[in-house]
Order: structure tokens, then C-alpha cells, then sequence
């Protein structure tokens, strides 16, 4: 589309430079089948750099995308606003971000980083739904390392500062990180398999060939008899959902917790899960952001969710209280809150304290909990709650240590399993790990269908 636009800019000699497309590239396809729009900015036209005819190119695909209810790509190579038409060009760029904020939600959108993106050029691929970055030739940043230097005196290369594994491992902001360029298009295709067009449609079905009454035995081996030591969660995942295909989210950015898509009985859902082998499982703030995030994703495109939970707690410490544990750990619990999404639960081992309510209980509307006969649901664990009930009786026995080890005995004995939680009602039913598969897929087709309302409002206030 507009292949023939050309830029209304006459000054610093800019109406001599006329050249069709004005250094992007506009238009629509299919995936799968399926009715995709894309923009594709083109780095050999000033730069990819972005004036006013090049949004109105822009702008116009993803109107379309909106009115259509198709999926929107952009695969961004800028540096960012054309210098030559001034404020036309940051016109421009605020158009573009209020229609990311008006198909937030509405369409899923997909950015790829191609190449160099700095200032303005950042800020659309940072509130679209995904990002991706290759490895060695995208940088995304908003002040380039001559500025910095210039202005703080750090000296820092362009990879340090904003190259893929930078925004894949420390700053979050992307959320892939592919091998090349041709390996970031598929993963663009496999993202969008998981996804449906519009918030509208259900997500999409297909036929994978794993049986769904398909048991494990392995599964009775993964997690550990001692409640301290640590497994891969990802195990778990991969021999539940359909043909172990897990596509992981965020995979290198906050590890203690895992994201990602799969497929179950054929359906696409999105998948949570403490991590116990990084940090113990325990929830900090960025994995609070990055489990928020994704389960608010999911919420808004119908995707149902499926929780793993292996959770000690939160993370204790002054630089997580000092960074706001307490309002980005609310993030998490606010997400799971407001989903009304099919919801499904697995307790694995450990569900202790507050992050036992987060991570998807009964009590903030899940829909089918469950858990394994190794499942711990307390308020802590056995000997830090011993040495808090008990601690004149400890103090005062003859062998304090022993009389500590009995007490922490018989608190396990009637803490440490998820029977008390089943007779309550807060856990439906207590499973063997082996039938994990079938009892979700079982309980996933009574939840297709599920209705749920909401009080109305504008829209919530979610813990920022």
C-alpha cells in the first residue's frame, strides 16, 4: 500500500531527496491463512527515519488492522525522527502511540527489532504486546552512547547499551532474543499460531496428535521428597502440555518465574510457573511484572491460563522492599484478580503465605484447582513457623534442638500436604502427577464456555 507516497518537505534541500514509499514499507498478507498487517521500515531511505507522510502510512495500516481485526507487525530499522521536518515528525510518532494504546487489547500487536531504533522509535515497540530482538545487529535505547558519555561520562558500547541480550536479560523490555533475521520472522509466525486475530475470536484450535488421556509416569520423579531442593519447572510443562512444544516468553529476563505459550487437548493457553531451580521459586518484582504482564495478555485475547505453583514466598531483602516488592507483587495478584479467563491451577510442592493466594488460588477466582500429594500449603514453612508458635516452649526445653525437630515434625504432618486446603474446599481435588494431563484437558472443555461478570467501570487502577 502507498508505494507511491513521497515526503512535503521542502527545506534543508530535503525536496530534491524525493524517493517513492518515503522509507517504508506498508501492507497486509496472510499467516497461516490468517489476515496480517505489517509495516517494515526501510534503513536505506534517510535512515528509516520517520516524518510525516511515513506515519500517515503507518497509522493508516493500523487503522485498518483495527477496523478488520487482524493482527498488526512492525518490523522497526530507525533512528528515530526525521530531523528535517521537526515537529511534523513528532506529530507523527504521538499518532502512532495513541493508536498502540487503542489497539492495546483489541488486536495483538507485534514488534521486531531489525536493526538500530532509538529515541521516538522506541516508545511504539515498547507498548506493543511483543518484542523482538536479533542477536548482534538491533539495539533499541533512548539516548545513543555519545550521549550519554557526553552528558554522565559513561563510556558503554552500543550492545551493552541496547543490544538484544541487554533487553532480553536485564531490562525485560524485550521479549525474545532470535538467532538471526530469518529466525526472528518465524518466531513471529509461531507466536501468532498461539494467538487469535481479535479480542473477539477464540483463540485458535488445531489438531496436534497427543492423545489427551496421555498419563506421564515421569512426572512421579520430578519434584524432590525434600521440600529445599530444586527442579525444572519446564519439566513439568513440557510433558503435559501437547507434544512437549512450549513456546517461552521472556525466557532470559526475571527465570524464577516462567511464561510462555502451549497447546492443551489442541487449545492454545498460556502457561505460568514458579521456577524452583532459580532464586527458589520465590516472587521479586520483576518476576511479578513479567507474570503480570503475560497473564493480562492472555486475559485480554481469551486465552485461558494454566498455573504451576512451587512458591516459598517473596523474595525478603532491603533492595526488593526499597524497589517497591510490596506494589509490583500486588501487580501479579491484581493481574490474576481481574482475569476472567478459564483458570486452572496445579499446586506442585511448596505454596506458602501471600504468594499462595497470588499465584492463581480458589480465593482470587480460579476455576479448577489442583494439586499433587506432595503439596505444601502453609503460611511459611514448617521450621520458620515452629521457631515463631513455639518459641518459649523451644526456649525452655531441656534439648532444644530436639524438642525443635518434633514440633517441626508434627507441624508438617499437619501443614505440609494439601489435605487440610481440599477439605476446606480451597484445592477441588488432590491428584497423581501422572494424571496431570488428562485432568487438565477434562477440566479445560467444561471451561471453554465460561461467562463471567464484572462490576462496570471505566478501567481499574492497577498498581503501576
Amino acid at each position: 500500500m502507498d508505494v507511491f507516497v513521497t515526503h512535503r518537505t521542502s527545506d534543508f534541500g530535503m525536496d530534491e531527496k524525493k524517493i517513492p514509499g518515503d522509507g517504508v514499507v506498508t501492507g497486509y498478507g496472510r499467516v497461516d491463512g490468517r489476515l496480517v498487517y505489517v509495516f517494515s521500515q526501510d534503513f536505506t531511505v534517510f535512515g528509516g527515519s520517520l516524518g510525516e507522510m511515513f506515519a500517515e502510512k503507518v497509522v493508516k495500516v493500523m487503522d485498518l488492522a483495527m477496523r478488520n481485526g487482524a493482527p498488526f507487525v512492525g518490523l522497526n530499522d530507525s533512528g528515530g525522527a526525521r530531523i528535517q521536518e521537526g515537529v511534523l515528525s513528532l506529530g507523527g510518532y504521538a499518532e502512532i502511540f495513541f493508536r498502540n494504546v487503542m489497539a492495546s487489547g483489541v488486536v495483538p500487536q507485534i514488534s521486531a527489532i531489525m536493526g538500530p531504533c532509538a529515541g521516538g522509535a522506541v516508545y511504539s515497540p515498547a507498548m506493543t504486546d511483543f518484542t523482538l530482538m536479533v542477536k548482534g545487529t538491533s539495539h533499541m535505547f533512548i539516548t545513543g552512547p555519545e550521549v550519554i558519555k557526553s552528558v554522565t561520562g559513561e563510556e558503554v558500547t552500543f550492545e551493552q547499551l541496547g543490544g538484544a541480550m541487554s533487553h532480553n536479560q536485564k531490562s525485560g523490555v524485550a521479549h525474545f532474543a532470535a538467532e538471526n533475521e530469518e529466525h526472528c520472522i518465524e518466531l513471529i509466525k509461531t507466536l501468532l499460531s498461539y494467538l487469535p486475530s481479535n479480542n473477539l475470536d477464540d483463540p485458535p484450535t488445531m489438531e496436534t496428535g497427543d492423545d489427551p488421556n496421555r498419563m506421564d509416569d515421569e512426572l512421579t520423579n520430578l519434584v524432590p521428597a525434600e521440600s529445599d531442593k530444586p527442579y525444572d519447572m519446564k519439566d513439568i510443562i513440557l510433558r503435559v502440555v501437547d507434544n512437549g512444544e512450549f513456546l517461552e516468553v521472556h525466557e532470559h529476563w526475571a527465570r524464577n518465574i516462567v511464561v510462555g505459550f502451549a497447546r492443551l487437548g489442541g487449545h492454545s493457553i498460556g502457561v505460568v510457573g514458579n521456577q524452583p531451580k532459580v532464586l527458589a521459586g520465590t516472587l521479586d518484582i520483576e518476576s511479578s511484572t513479567k507474570g503480570s504482564r503475560f497473564v493480562r495478555f492472555c486475559d485480554a485475547f481469551n486465552i485461558p491460563l494454566l498455573t504451576f505453583v512451587d512458591v516459598p514466598g517473596f523474595l525478603p531483602g532491603t533492595a526488593q522492599e526499597y524497589g517497591g516488592i510490596i506494589r509490583n507483587g500486588a501487580k501479579l495478584l491484581y493481574a490474576y484478580c481481574e482475569a476472567t479467563v478459564p483458570k486452572m491451577t496445579v499446586i506442585t510442592r511448596k505454596a506458602y503465605g501471600g504468594a499462595y493466594d497470588v499465584m492463581c488460588s480458589k480465593h482470587i477466582r480460579a476455576d479448577i484447582n489442583f494439586a499433587w500429594p506432595s503439596a505444601e500449603l502453609a503460611v511459611m514453612g514448617p521450621g520458620g513457623a515452629v521457631n515463631i508458635v513455639f518459641r518459649k516452649e523451644i526456649k525452655a526445653a531441656e534439648d532444644p534442638g530436639k524438642k525443635a525437630e518434633e514440633l517441626v515434625a508434627d507441624y508438617r504432618e499437619k501443614f505440609a500436604n494439601p489435605y487440610i486446603a481440599a477439605q476446606m474446599g480451597y484445592i477441588d481435588d488432590i491428584i497423581e502427577p501422572q494424571e496431570t494431563r488428562p485432568r487438565l484437558i477434562d477440566a479445560l472443555q467444561t471451561l471453554l464456555d465460561k461467562r463471567e461478570t464484572r462490576p462496570a467501570k471505566k478501567h481499574g487502577n492497577i498498581p503501576l
